[in-house]
């Protein structure tokens, strides 16, 4: 079953880029205490992820945090490198916190894992978005196949 608006998020980390190199956060340290909006995507460079999806959230993440959101993640089933360059390939800059979920653990943890192997792509994340306050899933939005409205930026916002 996946993650249901009231529940606590699963423990786990993930994968980022510092500039020493390869770290990680662990999904206490990014959650406890905050407002966050957690997207996730089937895989970085993507068209539909690369045009509409992490460009929405940069684009409206000034918007998110007069809303008192504290951080943006975007999270995908691919590795730390391919996450930051795809980063630094849409200008997140410090608005859009990019955690990779290498092994899709995480994405398993939420329930939200995704058999993409039709499309060659193996195991991945669905897209979905999630609100989560101090710990805790206060929205859930999650994408039916082929869809992209629910997770989009505006959306969210419009549901903060």
């Amino acid at each position: 079953m996946s993650i249901q608006v009231g529940d606590r998020m699963p423990e786990g980390s993930f994968a980022t880029m510092s500039a020493d190199g390869p770290d990680s956060v662990s999904s206490a340290d990014l959650f406890a205490g905050k407002k966050v909006v957690l997207f996730s995507v089937p895989g970085a460079f993507t068209p539909t992820c690369s045009a509409k999806h992490l460009p929405g959230y940069v684009q409206q993440a000034a918007q998110l945090k007069a809303k008192g959101v504290d951080t943006i993640a975007c999270m995908a089933v691919n590795d730390v490198f391919v996450m930051d360059a795809w980063g630094k390939d849409q200008n997140v800059g410090d608005n859009v916190l990019m955690l990779a979920d290498g092994n899709g653990d995480y994405s398993k943890a939420l329930g939200l894992d995704l058999d993409a192997s039709g499309f060659g792509m193996g195991q991945r994340g669905q897209r979905f978005a999630l609100l989560v306050e101090d710990g805790v899933a206060t929205g859930v939005y999650v994408e039916g196949p082929g869809e992209f409205k629910v997770s989009a930026a505006d959306a969210v916002l419009a549901a903060i």
